[in-house]
């Protein structure tokens, strides 16, 4: 069989340029502030991709001690190392590498690192695309994945997992020509093992973004609709997509108009009045899904729910 055209695309770089180094790592991971510091061994670098445009290889060496802040905005990566150690998301939910051990990069947000005489393997995709594939493997709307890149993983899962990246290396990384159908059944069971592999979270927003949401805000607001539920505070919310409170009030009013902590009071009323009207008087009370969704003065909730809807949660429980 003649495959006439490969999809594969490849790029490879090496050499002992400190410098040229630094550039090269902080434009293919879009980092910033990378500062590194020779170690024992004499310094010299590869970095290696090879895929197409829904999922990658990669593999890096690094022979010297590096360190910065990286947001991958869109792609998902695992990585792994072989050699070397370091820790991730220092400062946040700090991961302290193993090697052998498979994790996913922090998605959503910055995250800073500190990595040293490093040999790492990686996979990884294009956003939307494993967003799609998440949603089919969820039943459920395309939308932004958050991993929970410092959980334990199940041995068996890991074991799984190892599994199908050789066989998919084998396809990708070989010098037999692949065909575009054989890449893509390649990315496609790749990426549903990785979701089966991995904790995570599909934000999908049960109303429309407001008008306007961009970049953070808009991460900003995804979070909320998916989280609302659990006691965070727009504390939580800046830190998730990297900004300060203040940072995080000022970008709201920018492009919204409106600021994060009343976003998120108005996801919670909608979630209540949805519950209301789902409920009946004799299986719950205003109370208690008042309560639930993190309203303690009832009085005060009532008003703010009448000036939203235009009548009292009672009544919406009520009719």
């Amino acid at each position: 069989m003649t495959v006439e055209s490969d999809p594969r695309m490849s790029f490879e770089t090496s050499g002992d340029d400190l410098g040229a180094a630094l550039r090269m790592y902080e434009d293919a991971y879009e980092g910033t502030d990378f500062v590194a510091q020779y170690t024992e061994r004499d310094f010299s670098y590869r970095f290696r991709v090879v895929g197409d445009d829904t999922m990658s290889f990669r593999s890096s060496r690094f022979d010297a001690r590096v360190s910065g802040e990286v947001e991958v905005r869109d792609e998902y990566v695992v990585m792994w190392t072989a050699e070397g150690g370091g820790q991730v998301d220092i400062g946040r939910d700090e991961v302290t590498l193993v090697p052998g051990t498979p994790m996913m990069f922090p998605t959503g947000r910055p995250y800073v690192f500190d990595l040293a005489d490093i040999r790492q393997s990686l996979v990884q995709f294009e956003r939307s695309y494993l967003e799609g594939v998440a949603a089919e493997f969820h039943g459920a709307q395309p939308g932004p994945l958050v991993f929970d890149h410092a959980a334990a993983l199940e041995a068996d899962d890991v074991r799984v997992w190892n599994r199908q990246v050789q066989a998919a290396a084998a396809t990708v990384l070989g010098s037999a020509p692949v065909s575009p159908l054989v890449l893509a059944e390649t990315a496609r069971e790749t990426a549903t093992t990785l979701l089966r592999t991995f904790p995570h979270q599909l934000l999908t927003p049960d109303v429309p973004l407001p008008q306007g949401a961009t970049g953070r805000v808009r991460g900003a607001v995804e979070y909320m609709h998916a989280f609302a539920h659990t006691p965070i505070s727009t504390t939580d919310v800046a830190e998730h997509v990297g900004l300060s409170v203040r940072g995080l009030q000022q970008a709201f009013q920018r492009q919204i108009g409106t600021a994060p902590n009343a976003m998120l009071r108005g996801i919670r009323l909608d979630r209540i009045r949805e519950e209301l009207r789902r409920g009946s008087p004799g299986e719950l009370t205003v109370a208690s899904v008042a309560v639930k969704w993190g309203f303690a003065h009832l009085g005060r909730f009532s008003a703010a729910y009448a000036s939203r809807f235009g009548e009292y949660p009672r009544d919406t429980l009520q009719a």
